[in-house]
């Protein structure tokens, strides 16, 4: 049943799968990306714009400094409101004050930018400097995650990215580990038995709740929605100091997030495969962060994914519910089970999003969806959105996509 989930997904969801040789070719293909294209300058150079906002998100973890790590990439543009921070920027990223502007409107309007990189952390500008890149004619787009804030947002994006066949990717760095796929097949291959369900939780710090759902609960979500398909349904809680959230206790949220409410939550999601998905966030839950990913729980043995850790994923072999299971976690690579990794420069090029950036040039040059694509980034939106609208409506399971696309917690 899961192989065929992932052979054949539902209309608009990701495809795309990184193999071991697709990964290693990335970079050299990707220099010839724009050779048939008038718009490329004569070395076929990728002319990078970068638009921050210091103080408002800034940069994110890396968005502007990764197209320094792209030989192929090029910048030739900067915007941010903060003249100061400008000035910083420009000279962190080695630019002349030429190509500096405060304006990130008037710098798309002003230039051509094949790929333009959105990086504020926060979202509630995510929207209007997407938009603005689209129509400004760039072919492909970086955002920094959380992608946008309400599935309203991403429906307006959505359009406009599909009707000018802009390429929009998002910043959901585990999503581009090859070892994804050595996950896929092993369960395939019944390595861990019958899948039973999914458990993710947040990092479960100061934050826990709706503002880890959103800020790092992303991460996990996007990578529910991988294994598992698409949510069909979302049944949730959301508790403040154990009592249940209320109107009162909305407020408007930190780095741009839109409303947020409690300091703890549980949210069950059911999943088209069959499986069913869990997800869980309590401030200072006091597991120093070691819950912050999601275990793919078999039958016959568990595969851990921690987010952003390296090696992603280990597998534990045997009967997860069996006292007497003694068995070790052992690290899963993109070349198999307890296998040194074979990619030499992935510890490297992963953190530093060099192998997000390299997709997003390869999927404008092969046409088609990046990895990570704008369609998964929505898809997880909806996700957090529909435990804010099942809490809203006194946890009774809601089906997704959303009838109500606007932000459930301004009805709360």
């Amino acid at each position: 049943m899961l192989k065929q989930t992932h052979d054949q997904r539902l209309s608009g969801f990701a495809t795309a799968r990184l193999n071991r040789r697709q990964f290693a070719a990335l970079s050299a293909a990707s220099t010839g990306w724009l050779a048939a294209d008038s718009k490329a300058d004569d070395t076929g150079t990728v002319k990078v714009a970068v638009i921050g906002h210091t103080g408002r998100g800034d940069y994110g973890h890396g968005l502007d400094t990764v197209w320094n790590r792209v030989p192929v990439a090029k910048i030739v543009g900067l915007a941010d409101a903060n003249k100061s921070g400008l000035a910083k920027h420009l000279d962190r990223l080695k630019l002349d004050s030429s190509v500096g502007h405060v304006d990130y409107r008037e710098m798309l309007a002003n230039n051509h930018f094949d790929i333009v990189a959105v990086c504020p952390r926060h979202p509630d500008q995510h929207e209007d400097m997407i938009l603005a890149a689209i129509e400004s004619g760039a072919k492909g787009i970086y955002v920094e995650k959380p992608f946008v804030r309400t599935p309203a947002e991403a429906d307006r994006v959505l359009a406009a990215a599909t009707q000018h066949n802009t390429k929009l990717a998002v910043a959901h760095r585990n999503r581009y580990h090859p070892v994804l796929k050595t996950i896929s097949d092993l369960i395939q291959q019944g390595r861990i038995g019958r899948l039973l369900e999914i458990r993710g939780r947040g990092k479960g710090d100061r934050r826990g709740g709706a503002e880890d759902l959103w800020v790092l609960g992303s991460h996990v979500l996007n990578l529910v929605a991988y294994f598992g398909g698409r949510p069909l349904s979302c049944s949730a809680v959301m508790l403040r100091d154990g009592r249940k959230v209320t109107r009162n206790d909305v407020v408007d949220g930190n780095e741009g997030l839109g409303p947020l409410a409690g300091n703890e939550l549980h949210a069950r999601f059911q999943m088209e495969t069959g499986v069913t998905a869990y997800f869980d966030s309590i401030a200072n839950d006091g597991t120093q962060n070691q819950g912050f990913g999601l275990q793919l729980i078999g039958s016959e043995g568990v595969i851990a994914l921690h987010i952003d850790a390296l090696p992603l994923a280990h597998l534990r072999a045997g009967n997860p519910f069996d006292a007497a299971n003694a068995a070790p976690w052992i690290p899963i690579t993109s070349g198999g089970v307890n296998v040194p990794e074979p990619l030499a420069n992935l510890s490297r090029d992963l953190p530093h999003h060099v192998v997000a950036a390299n997709d997003l040039i390869a999927a404008i040059r092969e046409d088609r969806d990046p990895l990570c694509s704008a369609t998964e980034a929505a898809l997880t939106v909806e996700m957090i959105c529909s435990v804010f609208e099942s809490h809203r409506r006194g946890g009774l399971s809601v089906s997704l996509p959303l009838a109500d696309r606007d932000h459930p917690l301004k009805k709360l």
